[in-house]
């Protein structure tokens, strides 16, 4: 695997919402984002606590055991962040053609974490840009902390390959790595030829996507030191109207 990397083309926070709806995605650094959200690096270091605690995804079509997770679902409207009746996840072939089609359950984030200040601040922050970009109304949103490790020697972050996830906007929180290379994120155009490929290494850094406009994915990830475990944490959050996908 090649050890290269392109940097991430962050901007400044000002510039967040006219790069969605120019470019249609926009990248911001750990310290825009921690600003944006008024999170500090204790709240943040409370909330990557979870990571460690993230049960197996036995849904793994490709008979993969390197993702954990778990998901929770909330209805935005505003600064008003309403958590939901546990659900399954679920999302139509059209958009995963690995694991669409069926109803997964997840076990629900801890109740302390979704409870928190710093967490509503999260989802109401992220829900605004999806406002800017889309105009007012509630947003149905599904979180989900991922932990994609290297315990088959290589781990997948979208074993669906490039795809949208059929939802309005999507934040993808870079929230740590631990000795591994890999993982570059890319970004193309879902109508055109221009595409940006570039590596997330800043804890609580966050790409946003205009998901009708781009499709995205990332590469594998494998240990720095074989024989070692590597990880790469995320928090993917989707924000859609009208509705949860399968509703």
């Amino acid at each position: 695997m090649s050890t290269s990397e392109f940097r991430p083309p962050y901007m400044p926070l000002t510039e967040r919402d006219h790069a969605l709806k120019e470019r249609g995605f926009a990248l911001l650094n750990a310290a825009e984002t921690a600003q944006w959200l008024g999170a500090d690096e204790a709240d943040l270091a409370r909330l990557h606590a979870i990571w460690d605690d993230l049960p197996s995804d036995d849904y793994m079509k490709d008979g993969g055991r390197y993702r954990r997770r778990r998901h929770s679902c909330f209805e935005v409207e505003g600064g008003a962040v309403t958590q939901v009746a546990h659900r399954a996840h679920w999302q139509p072939l059209q958009y995963n053609a690995l694991h669409g089609g069926m109803q997964r359950w997840f076990e629900p984030m801890d109740e302390g974490v979704v409870a928190s200040p710093v967490w509503k601040r999260l989802l109401a922050g992220v829900g605004a840009a999806a406002t800017a970009l889309h105009g007012a109304r509630p947003w149905f949103v599904e979180a989900h902390p991922f932990r994609i490790d290297t315990t088959d020697g290589i781990g997948r972050p979208t074993p669906e390959g490039a795809h949208r996830d059929g939802v309005d906007l999507v934040a993808v929180f870079m929230v740590a790595r631990h000795q591994i290379k890999g993982g570059e994120s890319r970004v193309f155009e879902a109508e055109g030829p221009n595409g940006q490929r570039f590596t997330l290494r800043e804890p609580w850094s966050l790409l946003l996507l205009d998901d009708a406009r781009v499709i995205h994915e990332s590469t594998p990830i494998q240990p720095m030191v074989d024989g070692e475990m590597g990880w790469r944490d995320t928090l993917v959050l989707t924000y859609r109207r009208g509705g949860f996908q399968g509703d």
